[in-house]
């Protein structure tokens, strides 16, 4: 649950993240049903700490962006009814925002005129490329088959005994291990094509789990870095394939996974040889937080979107569609 205020789609006066890693952490991963349970129970005081740390009050808002979808539709609901309340009670405009909008809006809060690029979106639940123009939707240039490249490194953790959330976990396990000390495949490396895939990853590294039994400190840190270099290998080769068939020359790389050190060093060293230039958000923008929302649904009302209370919420949907911005509701 998070809430951020942000003047002019830029200026970030207070972002509040209430994380839910202790919720999950004994389950390996995330709980919808505790999710939902948490967010009705801290939803007042996320937004209320949020117009506290900028020092304004509820009035002093021009509007209100919320999230709708895709993600945890019950986690999804408790923040759009909030949102919806308190728009109406406040008689300001509303507006919902996709959440990988939302995503690729947190590297345009710390720069300055980026489009047209290249999108990469990594977290637990998306991993997807992206091209991104001044006044066109995002365009899907290739995406995951299977599984999210942050679902596999929660995957790897629980594998290894290591805690939830597993990027972090897995990234410091890696730091005293080899990253070749085993071959893992790099999933469709050798095919044409922007998709990805990291189940077969997944299932290499469950093999090799099995086959080596009770695993020593040692063995964990290799397991661990071994895979890690594995998925970074994929993600920065799609990211080059895809800036070369754009012929783009900017990379912006969001959500949690972007976090990831060795996935940052690495990108800097590709943008070095290939010539492009990596955007990164800062590490408090990575992980899903209001602030980009708050962002992204500046830009809305911007351009004059109004949404409804009629306004639901959405499991799955495409970042180039938007069934909740009906005309009527403009």
């Amino acid at each position: 649950m998070a809430a951020a205020v942000v003047r002019d789609g830029r200026e970030i006066l207070a972002s509040v993240v209430h994380g839910q890693a202790e919720v999950h952490e004994p389950y390996g991963g995330v709980v919808p049903e505790l999710a939902s349970r948490d967010h009705v129970q801290n939803v007042s005081g996320v937004v209320a700490g949020a117009l506290s740390e900028a020092g304004i009050e509820a009035a002093d808002l021009d509007g209100i962006a919320v999230t709708v979808g895709p993600g945890l539709v019950g986690s999804l609901l408790v923040g759009l009814s909030f949102g919806k309340a308190m728009a109406y009670r406040l008689g300001i405009p509303l507006v919902g925002v996709h959440h990988l909008v939302g995503h690729l809006a947190s590297v345009e809060l710390s720069a300055d005129s980026l489009r047209p690029y290249v999108g990469l979106v990594i977290s637990g639940g998306h991993t997807a490329l992206y091209r991104i123009d001044d006044e066109s939707p995002p365009e899907l240039l290739g995406e995951t088959r299977d599984d999210a490249v942050g679902e596999a490194f929660d995957k790897v953790a629980k594998l290894l005994g290591l805690p939830y959330p597993g990027g972090p976990s897995v990234a410091k396990a890696a730091e005293s291990g080899r990253a070749d000390a085993i071959d893992f495949p790099r999933p469709l490396a050798k095919r044409g094509g922007l998709d990805f895939s990291f189940s077969g990853l997944k299932t290499a590294v469950a093999l090799e789990v099995e086959r080596r039994g009770a695993l020593s400190d040692g063995d964990v840190a290799d397991i661990a870095a071994s895979f890690q270099a594995a998925a970074v290998d994929v993600l920065v080769q799609r990211a080059r394939r895809a800036l070369r068939q754009t012929g783009l020359r900017r990379l912006a790389v969001v959500g949690g996974v972007a976090a990831n050190r060795s996935l940052r060093n690495a990108l800097e060293r590709a943008g070095g040889e290939d010539g492009f230039e990596p955007r990164l958000p800062p590490l408090a923008l990575c992980t899903d937080n209001a602030a980009m929302i708050a962002a992204a649904g500046s830009v809305l009302l911007g351009r004059g979107e109004r949404h409804g209370l009629a306004l639901n919420a959405f499991s799955r949907v495409a970042i180039d569609a938007a069934p909740w911005a009906e005309p009527a509701a403009r």
